[in-house]
Formats: structure tokens, C-alpha cells, sequence
């Protein structure tokens, strides 16, 4: 359970994508919510998850991660979260209002355009962490990978403010700043 105040306290979080950047981000809000999901197709990453602490269960099934969650992280390439996202609309529905998904992909107004063909069990808002490292992988997590960071965050016409605040929530708990902006002014400020 969190040790935290906040709504993220008593949030369960699914991140599909245990390298680098969900790792890190698993790391950074251990013990902030209440429980950590990872989705990851790679065996050996989902044991070392468990066994590290880093996350409290792990599947390769997104329909289990997202079964489990309050909020749903895309940490994958830009490639496979729009794979995802072409997926979840196969998924039994949710009765439990929309599930927040937020993504951490380098470009934002294709993964936005996608977000937004979503049915309303989902309420997509595109986030890009800047940070990073060369190496990637979830040996290289670190909880510190965001301390500072500026997490971009690119709302849609739809996004409601609960998947706003939480977005926002989980950036502060993780050490970053939000700075939100239009999805294609990120694409052309990244581009320069």
C-alpha cells in the first residue's frame, strides 16, 4: 500500500514495458501506490521484476495488466505502443468508468491520433519523459532516472481532468516536472 496522501496512494498501476524507462518509473514509485503491474512479453525480465522488488506481479497478458489496473502506462517503443493501442479496443470491457492510459513515447501527435479512436473505457493523454540513458533495460532502472526531468504531458480534446491529475501525480511522485503542450508543437520542438 502507498505511503503517500494522494489519489495515487490507492491507485494499482499496470506498465506495459519493463526496460529502462518503465523500470525506472516502477522504481520510482514504489511504495507511492498501491500496487505495480508489469506486462512484458520477455520471460526473464518479468522474473527478475518479481524477484528485485520492482514490481508486486507480472504477466505477459494486457489483458491481465489492464484487468489489474487503475491507470495503464504504455513504457514501449512508439512502434509497439501503437500496437497496443490498436489492441485495447479488443479487450472485455471495463465497468469500472474509463481507465486512465498514459504512454511514454518519443513522438507525440501520431501516438495522440491514436489515443483518440479509443473506445470511452479508455481515456489516453500522451506524456514524453526527457531523460534517458544509452543503455536500456531494466538492469539499467534507476528511481532517479526522472529526478528533475521535464515529462512533457500532450492532453487530447477528450482527456478528462481525472486523467489529467493523476498523469500529473505520477510525473510529481516520480521526481519530474510536467510541462504540457500540444502534441505537435512537441514533434516540432523534439525535431529541432
Amino acid at each position: 500500500m502507498g505511503t503517500t496522501g494522494s489519489r495515487l496512494a490507492h491507485l494499482q498501476l499496470t506498465i506495459v514495458g519493463l526496460g529502462l524507462m518503465g523500470g525506472s518509473l516502477a522504481r520510482a514509485l514504489r511504495g507511492k501506490c498501491a500496487g505495480i503491474t508489469a506486462v512484458d512479453s520477455d520471460a526473464q525480465t518479468r522474473r527478475e521484476g518479481l524477484q528485485r522488488g520492482v514490481v508486486d506481479y507480472a504477466t505477459e497478458s494486457l489483458a491481465d495488466g489492464v484487468a489489474r489496473a487503475d491507470i495503464l502506462v504504455l513504457a514501449t517503443p512508439v512502434r509497439v505502443i501503437l500496437e497496443l493501442l490498436a489492441q485495447l479496443p479488443q479487450l472485455p470491457p471495463r465497468s469500472d468508468g474509463a481507465l486512465p492510459v498514459l504512454d511514454l513515447g518519443s513522438t507525440k501527435a501520431v501516438i495522440t491520433t491514436a489515443m483518440a479512436t479509443l473506445p470511452d473505457q479508455f481515456n489516453g493523454i500522451g506524456g514524453h519523459p526527457m531523460c534517458g540513458r544509452e543503455t536500456g533495460g531494466l538492469a539499467h532502472a534507476d528511481a532517479a532516472l526522472y529526478q528533475q526531468a521535464i515529462f512533457v504531458l500532450t492532453p487530447l480534446p477528450d482527456t478528462t481532468p481525472a486523467t489529467l491529475a493523476v498523469a500529473r501525480e505520477i510525473i510529481s511522485a516520480a521526481g519530474a516536472r510536467p510541462l504540457q503542450m500540444e502534441a505537435a508543437r512537441h514533434d516540432r520542438m523534439v525535431a529541432l
